[in-house]
């Protein structure tokens, strides 16, 4: 395994990070656990989740995911060896059963905190993270900012002073915001220097082949603020592995389940997905390897979020950490994107 620095800290954490948004839905406790055990054995030692977890969310499953890895930790003797990552809810249509309406007020962060704590079964959170804004803003794929002067939003300095306190607290050690625009980091880099409150260490947003918005303004702030990118979706829903293709639907991968993933989906994507996979075996190379070891070069990534719903998968996606590129794919990466640039943002 290959380790990078979690933003300003001292804290490693390795190159690949296993995420877990399956847990509960997909996957079962028994496959979590083994699935923790397999990337604890390859030198993975950070973990992602979030209280709305598993995917896609609902009332009855909510927070399985994060009781499946309490129970995990609860087994295991090296809880100071390992980062947990966990995420507050921001605001969202039909969530009404998480808190009657989550938001990002001190409330509600305070609220969220304990009950993962809880789940979790530890007593502290290394990277606590904000889930999306709670404001009008551009993430999920939407394009085309459109401005709302009066609309309901929680101040980000409130946001950030309850996130102080959880430090203060010992009950978070680090911050972290995800699916962020430019505006919203440096609101809060400007709000940090300001009132001397925590700086956010890393951006959890969507990375992949398809998708390189990030570069656009995100990258820039990452390598001059040194705030990494915690990437996820690195293989665009699973589309990169190219087995979606000429119509195929596999038994119980995600996108056969869930229709409405329609992200990673359309004309263009998919001249695009076959672009970058007949690459990869062109050069003799796992398409998903390719995928992962691309989005894990880029020089503003901390680490590149995997998920998996089998063992086999968690294997071929562990396996990328090895893959060194070639100029030559390298610069038929670039070929392609230049000739279908970003077709899902």
């Amino acid at each position: 395994m290959k380790y990078s620095l979690l933003g300003h800290t001292d804290l490693e954490v390795s190159k690949l990070c296993l995420g877990s948004m399956t847990w509960g839905e997909q996957n079962s406790e028994a496959e979590a656990h083994q699935q923790l055990d397999c990337a604890a054995a390859h030198g993975v030692n950070f973990i992602d989740t979030a209280e709305m977890y598993p995917i896609p969310p609902r009332a009855d499953s909510l927070g399985l995911t994060e009781t499946y890895i309490g129970s995990w930790l609860k087994n295991r003797t090296d809880r100071d060896k390992l980062v947990i990552g966990t995420k507050v809810t921001g605001p969202g249509r039909n969530m009404d059963y998480i808190r009657g309406g989550p938001r990002l007020t001190a409330e509600h962060i305070y609220k969220a905190v304990d009950e993962s704590l809880q789940r979790l079964q530890t007593d502290y959170i290394d990277l606590y993270q904000l889930h999306w804004p709670d404001r009008n803003s551009n993430f999920f794929g939407k394009l085309g900012y459109q401005h709302q002067e009066h609309e309901e939003t929680t101040p980000i300095l409130e946001t950030l002073e309850a996130l102080d306190e959880l430090i203060q607290q010992n009950k978070v050690r680090y911050i972290g915001v995800s699916n962020e625009t430019p505006w919203g980091v440096m609101s809060y880099l400007r709000l940090r220097d300001h009132y001397q409150l925590p700086v956010i260490q890393t951006i959890q947003n969507p990375y992949n082949l398809l998708n390189r918005s990030y570069e656009v303004g995100l990258a820039e702030i990452s390598m001059r603020e040194k705030i990494g990118l915690l990437a996820y979706s690195p293989l665009a829903f699973g589309t990169l592995t190219g087995k979606y293709l000429d119509g195929q639907q596999p038994e119980n991968a995600r996108c056969t389940r869930f229709k409405h993933y329609l992200r990673y989906a359309g004309e263009s994507a998919t001249k695009a997905i076959k672009a970058y996979v007949e690459l990869a075996h062109d050069h003799g190379l796992e398409p998903a390897k390719m995928a992962l070891a691309w989005v894990n070069s880029r020089p503003f990534t901390t680490s590149t979020i995997i998920g998996a719903t089998s063992l086999q998968q968690l294997e071929m996606n562990l396996a990328s950490i090895d893959v060194e590129l070639s100029d030559e794919v390298l610069q038929g990466i670039e070929a392609i994107h230049r000739e279908i640039s970003n077709p899902c943002p």
